[in-house]
């Protein structure tokens, strides 16, 4: 019984990882010199609840479990505002 259940969240969470948009980016050279490789992302919007770097969020395309508490989520630390 409780393969089946998990067996059934487990879809429901994959369900909603693909329902949610994406575009992909495009390879590029870092001012370094450092190549990075064509990646897909969420569309950008208001919110992390959606994103794929969000716990619990699957990224459909690597399998990763996001990390980013979006209860403990600071936007003004990526960008040095503190």
């Amino acid at each position: 019984m409780k393969k089946i259940l998990f067996g059934i969240l487990l879809t429901l969470f994959a369900s909603v990882g693909f329902s949610q948009s994406y575009n992909r980016v495009n390879g590029y050279i870092r001012s370094n010199g450092t190549y990075v490789e064509p990646y897909y992302r969420t569309t950008p919007n208001n919110t992390i609840m959606d994103n794929w770097s969000t716990y619990p969020n699957v990224n459909p395309f690597n399998g990763r479990t996001g990390t980013v508490n979006p209860y403990n989520y600071n936007p003004y630390r990526r960008r040095g505002i503190y």
